[in-house]
């Protein structure tokens, strides 16, 4: 492990490039959940647009989230293993993990089957989703802080000594 965290911390302003982009795309997938999934639930209407090229971004879009929450998992870690004191990097790292549940959580049936609160579990799902957005607006932060210190030239660097 020591050498992967070696090569993390060299290589840290390409991993975080990676992760935002992997995660910010599950913005794609809350606005569908928002305009498709509550809105209805709530009396609102369904104001998604099922257009065939949405459902295909929307199927690209829920395959990444596994590799996201890994590659934006690490970002935390590697913040909590280089001492960081700060309470944040464990709570976000807790946000991310959460979604493991929801991801196995599979379908609204499930819980209306399993629970007899199903509203109250529903509710819980959704909650889960959406504890997404502080990650990634961190993430993102984090990405802009860095193109602003000039370090996106060490991804472009990195990326030219790839080749």
């Amino acid at each position: 492990m020591k050498h992967f965290w070696k090569w993390y911390k060299e290589n840290y302003h390409l991993n975080l490039l990676i992760a935002v982009s992997l995660f910010s795309l599950q913005i794609v997938h809350l606005f569908w959940l928002f305009t498709h999934v509550i809105l209805p639930k709530i009396g609102l209407g369904d104001w998604f647009l099922p257009f065939p090229f949405l459902n295909w971004l929307l199927i690209l879009v829920d395959y990444t989230e596994i590799p996201a929450l890994i590659t934006t998992s690490l970002i935390y870690i590697n913040e909590i293993r280089s001492k960081n004191k700060s309470f944040k990097p464990w709570l976000y790292l807790f946000f991310l993990n959460m979604q493991w549940i929801h991801l196995f959580w599979i379908t609204d049936e499930f819980v209306v089957e399993t629970f007899h609160f199903a509203g109250l579990w529903w509710w819980l799902a959704i909650a889960i989703d959406y504890l997404e957005v502080p990650v990634i607006i961190d993430t993102v932060k984090k990405l802009v802080l860095n193109i602003k210190r000039g370090q996106t030239n060490l991804i472009l660097e990195a990326l030219r000594d790839r080749e």
